[in-house]
């Protein structure tokens, strides 16, 4: 499972002009499953996000998580961070998991990122969706938890 994270001062997803999804400051993360991911890698990368900290203190350290803030998180599902571009000028995306197995996990994700008390909207699941946020830093982030849980 892979995902970009983006601080960001707000963060919204439409899809045909309406709004489906909306935060003020937290995260907004694009979420890509792959064919061997599980809830394991959902659970790592959901726990992971909610503590990870990139978030400026009193001093101006990022030493506050999305948690500490209490601030809201956005999830996208992108299958194109799955895209394989080594070949050729078009990408593979052979990697990305199938779309029932890939929905299943991607609001598995949502959930697990719940369970940490934090507010989690997201977008609606391949759908052509339009997304405005205002990053903040900016500051991005890049996870793979293939790399990371094993």
């Amino acid at each position: 499972m892979k995902a970009v994270i983006q601080r960001v001062i707000d963060a919204s997803v439409s899809v045909d002009n309406i709004v489906k999804g909306k935060i003020d400051k937290g995260l907004l993360v694009y979420l890509g499953v792959a064919h061997e991911d599980s809830e394991k890698d959902a659970d790592w990368l959901a726990e992971k996000i909610a503590y990870l900290r990139i978030f400026n203190d009193s001093e101006g350290k990022m030493n506050l998580s999305v948690k500490d803030l209490e601030a809201g998180v956005l999830v996208i599902s992108q299958f194109t961070l799955l895209a394989d571009a080594r070949k050729g000028r078009r990408p593979s995306w052979n990697g990305a998991a199938l779309p029932e197995k890939a929905n299943k996990l991607y609001e598995y994700f949502i959930n697990a990122v719940k369970k940490h008390n934090l507010s989690c909207e997201s977008g609606v699941f391949q759908a052509r969706m339009m997304v405005s946020y205002t990053n903040d830093g900016p500051v991005t982030i890049i996870l793979d938890s293939r790399e990371n849980c094993g």
